[in-house]
């Protein structure tokens, strides 16, 4: 069963400051289109398969990979709520600083 899909305000965020990103970069939305089908079509699967993405070392998170993007979510029963999304290119001690906060 599929859980509902929670985009929490940092994840929404993540997703606009993402795609005003490539949209600058490459002067057309059509990559911020690709990249939103991506995500979405992510938290659908894991929404049906909670456990796909790898552990963290913060009780409940999970990460799931796609190309140069994580999706860092955290599974309930009913519920996935996804957290944040990050870009990997990044300095990885930035993810951290994500947990920390969730």
């Amino acid at each position: 069963m599929a859980r509902k899909i929670i985009w929490t305000l940092r994840s929404q965020k993540d997703r606009i400051s993402i795609f005003s990103y490539w949209n600058t970069r490459t002067n057309t939305k059509s990559y911020s289109r690709k990249l939103n089908k991506l995500f979405i079509e992510a938290a659908e699967l894991v929404s049906q398969y909670p456990h796909i993405g790898r552990t963290t070392n913060r009780k409940g998170i999970r990460i799931k990979s796609i190309g140069h993007f994580a999706i860092i979510y955290r599974p309930t029963a009913e519920e996935l709520i996804i957290l944040a999304i990050f870009d990997t290119r990044q300095n990885p001690e930035k993810v951290n600083k994500i947990l920390d906060r969730e």
